[in-house]
């Protein structure tokens, strides 16, 4: 097998250019694709996306990570673009996915197109590969770490105050900015209730599923996997609690190696994806 290569693109984003990261070996010859979807305030390289990346494509998988045009960071890890992030919205992170997977079938991606096809995200990029996944047949398995089970992420008196300033404060903690949250996104999950529905997108979901979840994640309750468990297909579901894991599976960035929660979820993922891809 070929030494797997790192390319990197731009693909034309709703809020500006996407940034995309594609490894893989043998680019010539058609092989499963995984197109890998960051959450909320993170990027395609944070911590456990590079390695896990890697993983994939020494199994024979072309790995696409990417950071969406709304994540406001640069190929730095700067989050060098606030206004991006500021008018970020869910519907602008699914269309930017759909790009994505447009341009990578349309071989514009320095490989061939794909045979097949998996979705993997985390946290907000799980909600947003399983709205996805619900609506592009060309999703062949879909896995999700930490994935939400809502877009309705904020209470009602904190959306009152949102929407009297026009603009939530954010605090990143990893470099102590803060960015702007404007009322974008509050005006999406309005406009779109019914399209952002991911209990009811996971319930049309009809590939195969890998569901990983820590049961003490502190950012994304627990319950929110069982919830998307019960949506989910029981013939085509299987769901992975670890145990006492939280929400990286105890991954950090910058990357300080792996521990047994994340080689869990590295292990089973790889395995589902080059088992249903095959």
């Amino acid at each position: 097998m070929a030494t797997p290569t790192l390319t990197r693109h731009r693909v034309p984003g709703v809020l500006g250019d996407i940034s995309v990261d594609v490894r893989a070996g043998g680019r010539d010859s058609a092989r499963p694709a995984v197109i890998c979807v960051h959450g909320f305030k993170g990027f395609k390289d944070w911590g456990m996306w590079p390695p896990f990346c890697e993983r994939l494509a020494r199994a024979g998988l072309t790995a696409v990570s990417l950071n969406l045009s709304g994540s406001g960071v640069d190929d730095s890890g700067a989050f060098a673009f606030p206004e991006r992030f500021g008018h970020d919205t869910f519907s602008a992170e699914l269309e930017d996915v759909r790009r994505v997977a447009e341009a990578l079938y349309a071989g514009e991606l320095a490989v061939v197109r794909p045979s097949s096809m998996g979705l993997l995200g985390h946290s907000r990029g799980g909600g947003i590969s399983i709205l996805h996944a619900a609506r592009d047949a060309r999703v062949r398995a879909l896995a999700t770490w930490a994935a939400i089970s809502t877009v309705e992420r904020w209470q009602p008196v904190e959306k009152k105050r949102w929407r009297q300033t026009g603009v939530s404060e954010i605090r990143n903690a990893r470099t102590g900015q803060i960015l702007p949250l404007y009322t974008d996104i509050l005006d999406d999950i309005e406009r779109n209730a019914a399209l952002l529905d991911l209990e009811l997108a996971a319930e049309r979901i009809s590939v195969p599923w890998l569901l990983v979840h820590g049961t003490g994640d502190e950012s994304v309750s627990f319950v929110e996997a069982e919830r998307l468990a019960a949506a989910g297909s029981r013939s085509k579901m299987r769901f992975l609690p670890i145990e006492g894991a939280g929400h990286t599976f105890g991954a950090a960035h910058p990357w300080a190696g792996s521990n047994p929660a994340l080689d869990r979820a590295f292990d089973a993922s790889v395995a589902f994806f080059a088992g249903e891809l095959a």
